[in-house]
């Protein structure tokens, strides 16, 4: 099998008339900008339900990624996760459905730099490596303030996310 990079953008939130958060379209541009440097076939993992507003995360993202000019083919929505907790048990479902291979295939990461860490831990406890993507920063558009509140969010998540990872695995 030829070698794949699975590239998991991870959603944020869609705002009242359904268009992108700056997050979001920094996340998704991000992942973008990524595919373009890589060789290997690249396939976007959208992952995101639906939030305050519809439609939901992977959708927004979805159409964001064909007007750039990604073909539907290379893009698999994952569109019923509430959290990032669910996204990776979703993400990591969708690589085994699309004959994910360690040896083989590559997993980046495209979420904002407070949430790649996390997101990377959860999916190593899930047997999946990969890698974080370089992303475009959050932090001119969200403040220092809000933009250290997000760091500190993460930090506090990690324990919360890795008790309750053990114990689904565990169960």
């Amino acid at each position: 099998m030829s070698k794949r990079t699975f590239l998991i953008i991870y959603g944020a939130a869609v705002k009242a008339g359904g268009g992108p958060s700056g997050t979001l379209l920094r996340r998704v541009q991000g992942a973008w900008e990524m595919s373009r440097r890589l060789a290997a076939p690249c396939y976007f993992i959208v992952t995101g339900g639906v939030g305050k507003h519809v439609p939901s995360e992977a959708h927004v993202m979805q159409k964001l990624l064909l007007d750039l000019g990604a073909t539907n083919e290379q893009i698999i929505v994952e569109d019923q996760a509430k959290d990032t907790m669910d996204s990776t048990f979703y993400c990591a479902e969708l690589l085994t459905r699309h004959s994910y291979q360690p040896q083989d295939d590559h997993v980046i990461i495209c979420s904002s730099t407070y949430h790649n860490y996390r997101c990377q831990l959860l999916l190593w406890m899930l047997d999946v490596d990969s890698r974080r993507a370089d992303m475009p920063s959050d932090k001119d558009a969200l403040g220092t303030i809000k933009w250290l509140r997000y760091y500190i969010r993460e930090a506090l998540a990690i324990p919360w996310d890795l008790i309750n990872i053990w114990v689904k695995l565990k169960f």
